[in-house]
């Protein structure tokens, strides 16, 4: 069996049933895409990743993956991903431990070419969260 089936298929076999939310779900009423793509940098082709960590749908045509605790990435793939929102578990395909624009997102039955590729600036959207956490906590204490 080539050796970029056997990658592909290991990262879709570490993605299956491994949504999370990465404990950044619903914050204060705001929209997940909204936070994701306010964190997130400048599109890139390619990323490193030996084992995805986990994912969280965002949109109908977006997904973040989670690479490691800190390192996360926004996902854009085509619009012809129908389930991806609701999907109990997502594969990515990969060349050589590479996720870059020319891979996909396994949905069920469909394949959803990905178009762009952004990294996510995590430490900063948790430091955020904190700092808003701790000014509401106070603002609540006389």
């Amino acid at each position: 069996m080539p050796k970029f089936i056997l990658t592909a298929l290991a990262a879709t076999l570490a993605l299956a049933g491994c949504a999370t939310n990465g404990g950044l779900a619903k914050i204060q009423g705001e929209r997940a895409e909204f936070r994701y793509a306010d964190y997130a940098g400048e599109p890139i082709d390619e990323f490193r990743s030996f084992r995805l960590d986990g994912w969280t749908p965002v949109a109908r045509d977006q997904l973040v993956v989670w690479n490691g605790v800190n390192d996360a990435y926004l996902i854009k793939v085509w619009d012809t991903c129908r389930d991806l929102q609701f999907a109990n578990f997502v594969g990515v395909t990969s060349t050589t431990n590479t996720i870059s624009k020319f891979e996909k997102v396994r949905v069920g039955q469909d394949t959803c070419p990905i178009s762009e590729i952004r990294p996510i600036d995590v430490r900063q959207m948790k430091a955020d969260r904190r700092a808003a956490a701790a000014a509401a906590k106070a603002k609540r204490t006389p």
